[in-house]
């Protein structure tokens, strides 16, 4: 391999690699589990064991709002942007420590099993509603038509927000959403919608917990405001933290849905393994997690310096832990590129690892399980059109998805 072939293979970022990162994945995993990108100036840490131990490595912070938009937005000053770093520094997201804890506490009330289960023919309702729409007309669009409104319906739900919102919601979440994630164009556009959604959210959310104070419901708003009045959480850690949960709650769910019918799709043999035997419907879930995870890179800024393969990783330096390359190494999954809904031990990492495994993960479980079974039911000849093409979203290293995904049954 020439010296420029070898940099444009290498670059992360690539046209080439965004659309299809998995020969990257492979090497990095064989030859440069520990990467440096002079591109992004940031470390990309790859292999399982090392992806897990970064996770829960204190010298790799998560407290990176700061500094992660300082380098996005180099030149352009973070001025702009006050109302997303305000809020988005507050969320657990971006906490460590005991300051982590303390705020994921006040949520876990509403993502404990139990409430979960509480929560299954809700779920159950609105997949089947939006099936409902689109049922006889034997084709649709399933980004547009099933799988962005379907998480957003439910986290109204879960909010109690008016559905006649869930457009406004929608909207805001994407763009918070893209921002966060790097986009690899666009920066400055993403960072000024951005910090417009926070600042439109913060107001709904703070008008909202006030009539929640006085006329409370089961709804996660109304739990998160009792831990509020217990002394555990201020105004702007409650609005900044229903933020994170509205968020990331739908938009990566969003992503995950449309990554796993596509996967099923695209590997009939084993659509028609899980036809046969529907009980296979919660390994399916994991392979798809561990296959074509919606979120490919988690990133981390390192507060101290420390060594990882022999690389030194300085402090202030970004790291980004790469969840969709560990979840194929080989020394962890046999035949790592191999769909395969029966899969045993599947220790994927698609939601983290460690103090921040993610909260909403019970929640996107279920959400993924009962819209699968949903479609393979009631779409028994369901497959990808034949005339419309899909379109992958990969603008971005830390969400990856489909902008359409044209089906048909």
């Amino acid at each position: 391999m020439t010296v420029a072939a070898e940099k444009i293979a290498l670059d992360v970022v690539s046209p080439e690699n965004l659309l299809d990162p998995n020969p990257l994945y492979k090497h990095l995993l064989e030859s440069e589990p520990v990467y440096w990108s002079d591109t992004l100036q940031a470390w990309f840490v790859t292999r399982h064991e090392d992806v897990a131990a970064c996770f829960r490595d204190p010298r790799l912070s998560a407290e990176r709002t700061q500094l992660v938009v300082e380098q996005q937005l180099r030149g352009v000053g973070t001025d702009k942007v006050r109302d997303y770093l305000h809020y988005a520094s507050q969320q657990m997201l971006m906490k460590d420590g005991a300051e982590h804890s303390r705020l994921r506490r006040q949520t876990n009330p509403g993502f404990t099993t139990q409430a979960l289960d509480g929560w299954r023919p809700m779920i159950h309702r609105v997949v089947d509603t939006l099936l409902d729409r689109v049922q006889d007309m034997g084709r649709m669009d399933l980004v547009l038509d099933f799988s962005e409104p379907l998480p957003s319906l439910i986290i109204m739900e879960f909010f109690d927000i008016p559905v006649a919102h869930r457009e406004d919601f929608q909207i805001w979440a994407n763009c918070i959403a893209r921002f966060f994630g790097s986009p690899v164009e666009g920066m400055e556009e993403a960072a000024l919608r951005a910090n417009d959604a926070m600042r439109n959210l913060a107001r709904y959310l703070g008008a909202l917990a006030q009539e929640r104070r006085k006329s409370p419901g089961r709804d996660i708003l109304s739990m998160m405001i009792q831990a509020q009045a217990e002394g555990r959480m201020d105004e702007d850690q409650l609005v900044a933290n229903a933020i994170l949960i509205l968020t990331a709650g739908h938009v990566t769910t969003i992503d995950q849905l449309s990554n796993g019918v596509h996967a099923l799709l695209t590997h009939p043999e084993q659509l028609q393994k899980l036809r046969e035997n529907p009980t296979l419907l919660m390994s399916a879930v994991e392979e798809v997690l561990r296959y074509a995870p919606a979120v490919p890179f988690m990133h981390r800024i390192a507060i101290e310096d420390l060594e990882l393969r022999g690389r030194s990783i300085r402090r202030g330096q970004i790291v980004f832990l790469g969840i969709a390359a560990a979840n194929r190494d080989p020394s962890v999954f046999p035949e790592p590129d191999r769909f395969d809904i029966t899969r045993a031990n599947n220790k994927h990492l698609s939601f983290a690892f460690g103090p921040h495994l993610c909260l909403g993960a019970g929640l996107a479980r279920r959400e993924l399980d009962l819209s699968f079974g949903a479609l393979l039911r009631r779409m028994p000849g369901l497959r990808l059109d034949e005339e419309r093409p899909p379109r992958i979203k990969c603008n971005s290293l830390v969400f990856r998805g489909f902008d359409a995904l044209p089906v048909r049954w």
